[in-house]
């Protein structure tokens, strides 16, 4: 098995592809639900490794005396809802579970906590950036060691990152591979053949010397759909 180790401190924030079930919330806005699960290869052929959340949570908030991770409507960093409290964040064998209490002091935190009774907001979805990570030649699979966790947002469930994103228009309007593979399916290409595009320009960014393999992966994408 091919392996290949690379840092990322320069990455830019992605939320995860696939949102996760809200597990239960009562009438005081207490939500319970796994953020990321370990071990699932996502639509990018991305896989989150147990114990790659505590790094930051240990750096990002404990050390630094902060509450909790923020609580987001939709990933709108201009919309927080609530809090999920740094104490009731904890890695199992299974993925990251967390409580987090919405703030119904809030009118969109009542509004967010309506619609997850109703069951028309039902899902968990993680903001990050990646900080270490393997790429896996012969799974073609990234394997996400470490990453930074910034938010975790309540969404709509099942929406993806389809459903969350503008349209492409053009090539020029590319700035990160989800918009290329949008861009691809948007051209009429299958699942399949997107796939194998991203993760080969993946590849061939990890094998570079530089700490943003992610925007040299963008850089060659664009580089191969213009020709």
């Amino acid at each position: 098995m091919s392996i290949i180790r690379t840092k990322n401190s320069g990455a830019h924030r992605k939320t995860i592809e696939r949102p996760l079930e809200i597990k239960s919330i009562k009438d005081d806005g207490t939500i319970t639900g796994y953020a990321s699960v370990f071990g699932e290869i996502d639509s990018y052929r991305d896989v989150v490794v147990k114990g790659a959340f505590n790094r930051s949570l240990d750096n990002r908030y404990r050390a630094k005396g902060r509450p909790g991770v923020p609580m987001l409507d939709q990933h709108d960093t201009r919309t927080p809802v609530g809090l999920w409290p740094i104490d009731s964040i904890a890695e199992d064998d299974h993925g990251l579970l967390v409580v987090g209490k919405v703030n119904m002091d809030v009118q969109r935190g009542r509004e967010n906590h309506s619609l997850a009774k109703q069951g028309a907001l039902s899902g968990l979805s993680i903001g990050y950036t990646t900080t270490l990570d393997e790429w896996d030649e012969a799974g073609q699979v990234r394997i996400l060691r470490e990453v930074d966790l910034w938010e975790i947002s309540m969404v709509t469930f099942p929406a993806g990152d389809s459903a969350r994103l503008t349209s492409v228009k053009s090539i020029s309007g590319l700035e990160s591979l989800s918009d290329c593979e949008l861009f691809l399916r948007d051209a009429g290409l299958s699942k399949s053949q997107v796939v194998a595009f991203v993760s080969r320009v993946k590849a061939l960014a990890m094998r570079s010397d530089s700490a943003d393999a992610d925007a040299i992966a963008v850089k060659n994408a664009l580089q191969i759909l213009r020709t």
